[in-house]
């Protein structure tokens, strides 16, 4: 039924939860799983604001990629295991616009995203990309919520 997954992830713990989820869709006949992480352009646009030097703007995208490259490549390898095919995708941009895109691109038969991710405040119900994508996207979409506060 979801023969194919999308997952953006921003290394969130929910994120990861997720990615659990992603793993049991496999005994459900799920084949492969495209990976996206998006390194987010209000990041950058903090950064520029803050009258950081372009270089080190330059820097730090660099290593974002590279960090952000390595946890894909740890994720892809988990999934590859299991019997997956997986693709990884890193885009800089707006992570819901982004999510969007590849939406139209890859035609996944669902999206698998955390409820929220790693920027949540002031977010009372659901996180701002996740509810973005649902409100806007063409697919079904799997949300999973964090774990409730003890």
């Amino acid at each position: 039924m979801f023969k194919k997954i999308l997952y953006p992830t921003d290394f969130s713990d929910v994120a990861a939860k997720a990615l659990d989820y992603i793993k049991h869709l496999k005994e459900a006949g799920s084949q492969e799983v495209v990976i996206l992480h998006v390194i987010n352009q209000r990041t950058i646009d903090g950064l520029m604001r803050h009258a950081v030097s372009d270089s080190h703007i330059d820097t730090w995208l660099k290593t974002a990629k590279t960090v952000a490259q390595e946890s894909l490549a740890e994720m892809g390898k988990e999934l590859e295991a299991l019997g997956f095919s997986v693709k990884t995708i890193i885009k800089t941009g707006f992570p819901w616009s982004e999510i969007l895109n590849l939406e139209e691109q890859e035609a996944p038969s669902i999206i698998v995203i955390g409820s929220h991710g790693r920027s949540n405040i002031g977010e009372i119900f659901l996180g701002s990309v996740s509810e973005r994508v649902i409100r806007r996207c063409k697919r079904p979409v799997m949300v999973i919520k964090r774990e409730p506060a003890v």
